[in-house]
């Protein structure tokens, strides 16, 4: 954490993380985890990072969420539109995730802080060409958002 803020920054390296991929009219992100789980929670960490999300780091702000979905891109997408949710209706972001996911249903405590600055409002998120994949890495996807 430097100064009040905390700032999130892409990780490119390891068995964890996100890239930005440019794109002609919204933005593209890579990811990749080991499990879904990892994926979901990297995808969040990314979304932040491009939409230049700073949280304000006190007071600590916690909750918990329980989605279910058809597939695993319908719960990244559900995942992230409650997290813009959180951010939009009440003002807060989330940079600590415990989520477990099991079969098609995951719940996550979430911890984090009122939302200080945005650089880029991401109105949604789509399903554009969006495919979970098994690699030997793990699982990856790419998400496009609307901004």
């Amino acid at each position: 954490m430097h100064g009040r803020y905390q700032h999130f920054h892409p990780m490119s390296i390891g068995p964890a993380g996100f890239r930005e991929h440019e794109h002609t009219a919204d933005w593209e992100l890579e990811v990749w985890a080991s499990d879904l789980s990892g994926l979901l929670e990297q995808a969040a960490l990314g979304m932040y990072y491009l939409s230049g999300t700073q949280l304000a780091g006190s007071p600590i702000l916690e909750t918990s969420i329980q989605i279910a979905a058809h597939d695993p891109e319908g719960l990244l997408v559900e995942f992230l539109q409650e997290l813009l949710y959180f951010g939009e209706v009440h003002g807060m972001g989330f940079d600590k995730y415990d989520i477990a996911v099991e079969k098609l249903s995951l719940k996550a405590a979430l911890a984090g802080s009122p939302v200080a600055s945005i650089q880029k409002e991401i109105k949604a998120v789509t399903y554009h060409n969006m495919k979970v994949i098994e690699t030997g890495r793990g699982v990856e996807v790419r998400i496009v958002f609307d901004v």
